[in-house]
């Protein structure tokens, strides 16, 4: 293999960060509004969105994004491995975006089958365009602490996404559509799509793969399933990644009926004329905007501490802990009564830079992985590696973005009522706090697991480093 541990230019990372701005104006947009835009803009019942959020999430969790992984590891261009497949899916992937927050005036049954298609369309161009821009961190460079530097580039594009998307496109769905909120995110949606759209090719033309696997290196599909399961590291990434996205799908798409129906709209209105905000007919709206905003302000400071603590400590135990102490402010939401507005977002707000601790790490932790995979097996399957990743992102997706609606469900959600039952509201409740925190703790006690610690870092890179010397 190539030696690649040069050091790589601001224009480079940022060129390969502004993928990710372009993944996650979609991927947020799932996240926080796809149960809600099911249930309450198109209309289709509770258990039904349910069904389509997790069955059509299942399967493309499980079945196209390993064989994805095994497709972009075998794709051979003179662009490379990982950088065609973003250039590829780059519009395809923005006019079916377009599609899926569409509201073609169909029967219940034909709301239902478009639901079902376009949502399959998503999430599989979603995983043919992000699976190899994930992989592509793993050939750029071989520093692993180019690779931390490279992942707070890439999180602070993150953030910005997550800014746009759960702090001001709702007030702007509702501005733009004039009340009318399908036409709202049908337009929002298609300028988010565009804009996209040019991102990934900046990111096509701008970034370069320089690990290259040797020309003799050959490999079965057999032998890179074999060296997946027999790969500790990869099998904990893999569950832990699940459990970090339920939490994330599970609260994000929560928080908007949090807001709705659970925070006093006078404490609201009070709090958001200290910000003059005054008159507004959307409190409720505006309200989770300024609650997201905090949250994700102090979550991209969080990510300019990572590097750093990172270096020093060693990425998994900067992990582990930041995400434990973010999980402590995640199960107060239980304990605050609906006028505790200060409460509220401050708690917000301290989840937020703990979390952002954690974020660049995730991914820079896989890309260890497949060190870990090449150093072990003297083998590189750059991308099925980082299919844990997104085989992770997807399933948690699935049941996060499914537990939204079930719990609305089971506990009587009803969008035609202007006010919810009690039981429905303590159901709201214990999404974004108890039910939330689970998945985060059992994310915490598999670290134990995990066995490469700050030591182990250090030796596979210099080892590696030597291997690839020509």
């Amino acid at each position: 293999m190539s030696s690649a541990s040069e050091k790589l230019s601001v224009g480079e990372k940022i060129g390969y960060a502004l993928g990710d701005l372009s993944a996650n104006l979609i991927f947020q947009t799932l996240m926080t509004f796809i149960a809600y835009f099911y249930t309450d803009v198109y209309n289709i019942p509770t258990t039904t969105a349910s069904a389509i959020i997790f069955f059509v999430g299942l399967f493309a969790a499980i079945i196209f994004n390993p064989l994805m992984g095994m497709i972009a590891d075998r794709t051979n261009t003179r662009w490379g491995k990982f950088r065609p497949w973003i250039l590829w899916t780059a519009v395809p992937f923005g006019i079916i975006s377009i599609l899926a927050f569409s509201t073609p005036d169909f029967s219940e049954s034909g709301k239902v089958v478009y639901a079902f298609v376009t949502y399959t369309l998503l999430l599989v161009l979603y995983a043919a365009n992000n699976l190899p821009y994930a992989a592509l961190s793993g050939v750029i460079t071989g520093d692993m602490g180019e690779r931390n530097s490279i992942s707070a580039y890439r999180f602070v594009a993150v953030m910005v996404a997550q800014f746009i998307i759960q702090v001001l496109l709702y007030p702007i769905v509702n501005s733009i559509g004039d009340g009318d909120q399908a036409a709202g995110f049908e337009t929002v949606m298609t300028y988010l799509a565009v804009g996209g759209t040019i991102l990934l090719l900046i990111t096509f033309f701008t970034t370069k793969e320089r690990i290259v696997p040797k020309p003799e290196q050959k490999s079965t599909v057999r032998q890179d399933l074999g060296d997946l399961f027999k790969n500790r590291p990869w099998v904990v990434m893999l569950v832990l990644t699940t459990l970090v996205f339920v939490t994330l799908a599970l609260k994000g798409g929560m928080y908007i009926y949090y807001f709705e129906n659970f925070v006093s709209k006078e404490a609201l209105s009070t709090f958001l004329e200290n910000f003059g905000a005054t008159g507004l007919d959307d409190v409720a709206g505006y309200g989770f905007g300024l609650f997201n905003a905090g949250g994700i302000i102090f979550m991209i400071i969080g990510i300019l501490f990572s590097k750093r603590l990172a270096d020093r400590f060693g990425k998994r135990d900067v992990f582990g802990s930041a995400l434990l102490l973010s999980t402590v402010f995640i199960m107060l939401f239980y304990f605050y009564g609906p006028e505790s507005i200060l409460l509220i977002f401050g708690t917000q707000i301290l989840h937020g830079f703990f979390y952002g601790i954690t974020i660049p790490l995730l991914w820079a932790m896989i890309a260890d992985v497949a060190d870990y995979s090449e150093w072990k097996n003297n083998r590189r399957a750059t991308a099925i590696i980082f299919s844990a990743m997104m085989v992770g992102l997807k399933l948690g997706l699935t049941f996060g973005g499914a537990m939204v609606t079930g719990i609305l469900g089971s506990y009587s959600y009803d969008a035609a009522l202007t006010e919810q039952l009690a039981e429905t509201v303590n159901g709201i409740k214990l999404s974004i706090s108890i039910y939330a925190a689970i998945p985060f703790l059992i994310g915490i006690g598999l670290l134990y697991f995990y066995e490469i610690n700050k030591r182990m870092e250090l030796q596979i890179e210099a080892d590696l480093k030597e291997r690839r010397t020509p």
